[in-house]
């Protein structure tokens, strides 16, 4: 579908949802799109509309009907697609990211670039867009150095997030196993990561997995998956990060490893999945810390992933082969469950 013919008041009902294939252990075959009701926020899925190995993560380009996936394999690729009638895909094609098992991507805000990382090899790849979205050749690869405390999880670099906020701020890059958020500027005439230094170094053992952006840009919040915990920070007018303090992730006893952090689009509310207790944890953001309002089962094990979209909150539980629906209260910023949970095998993804 051409993008003229791109209607937004009918694609925005569809949302995806990736996920992990036998190449990587899991039970899904691709990616899967869903019909959403704004009213009830209940899903219709589709069916299987990409069969693409292990597409764990996905993100869309911010003018063009275009979806990006990582394929989370030991050669690694990004992958795209044109977005067409009732979510269905027409691939655009394949890029190889230089690295082992991507687990991220994101499109820088001018849509001219895509970023991903890879989670096996600590890296990060560049790719150009260009005006319909489609990747070219990688500009760049950025390999980190160095490990943390964790012998398991830290023997080296784990590039695990990217994030660029509104403007032309430097990139984030998460890394989970150096115990660090690197900073870096794209030089837009050679496709080249340009390091800013010093980069943000966590508490050892942290493992920071995602961070959040506050929409007043001053604020962010990253989730250490290795401590389960979340550290506020402030945006320095430079693009730095300083420390604010630290909060537990989860009040509840057992396992807690943090996934997927965000900030509601009003800026009252933080949302934390926390994997092995099976919960999304609610935190005001009326002071300087987050502080936690609510903790909310999610009726599985293994919260991978969740969007906000609208009123609704998606909850992609890997291991429970689900998505789970959710009514968000505007003023309290509880979620609760609604309907009944979406068979979907595998999910690690949900994608407005």
């Amino acid at each position: 579908m051409p993008a003229e013919e791109w209607d937004v008041s009918v694609q925005g009902e569809v949302v995806h949802i990736g996920g992990y294939t036998a190449q990587s252990g899991g039970r899904g075959s691709g990616i899967v799109a869903a019909r959403r009701d704004p009213t009830t926020g209940a899903l219709t899925p589709l069916g299987t509309v990409a069969v693409t190995p292990s597409p764990s993560f996905l993100t869309r380009h911010p003018t063009q009907p275009v979806l990006y996936a990582v394929n989370e394999l030991a050669d690694g690729e990004i992958s795209a697609w044109q977005v067409g009638a009732d979510g269905a895909l027409d691939p655009l094609g394949s890029r190889s990211t230089g690295g082992a098992e991507p687990c991220h991507l994101a499109v820088l805000p001018g849509g001219d670039h895509l970023l991903a990382a890879n989670y096996g090899s600590g890296s990060i790849a560049v790719f150009p867009l260009d005006p319909k979205g489609v990747p070219g050749e990688r500009t760049d690869l950025v390999v980190h150095e160095g490990h943390g405390p964790d012998p398991e999880r830290q023997d080296h670099a784990h590039a695990h997030m990217v994030s660029q906020g509104a403007g032309r701020g430097p990139i984030f890059a998460v890394d989970l196993g150096t115990d660090s958020v690197y900073r870096y500027d794209l030089d837009d005439a050679t496709g080249r990561l340009v390091p800013r230094a010093p980069r943000i170094r966590t508490a050892p053992g942290t493992g920071p997995r995602h961070l959040a952006r506050h929409p007043d840009g001053r604020r962010c919040y990253l989730v250490g998956e290795l401590d389960a915990s979340v550290t506020a920070y402030e945006v320095t007018d430079d693009g730095a990060l300083h420390q604010l303090g630290r909060v537990e992730a989860s009040e509840r006893a057992g396992h807690v490893q943090p996934s997927e952090v965000t900030v509601a689009p009003d800026g009252r509310f933080l949302y934390v999945a926390n994997r092995g207790v099976g919960t999304v944890a609610v935190f005001s953001l009326g002071g300087e810390l987050p502080e936690l309002v609510a903790e909310v089962d999610t009726g599985g094990e293994w919260p991978r992933h969740f969007a906000l979209i609208g009123e609704h909150l998606y909850v992609a539980d890997e291991r429970a082969d689900m998505v789970r629906v959710f009514r968000r209260d505007a003023d309290t910023g509880v979620p609760e469950a609604v309907g009944e949970p979406v068979p979907v095998p595998s999910p690690t993804c949900v994608l407005p």
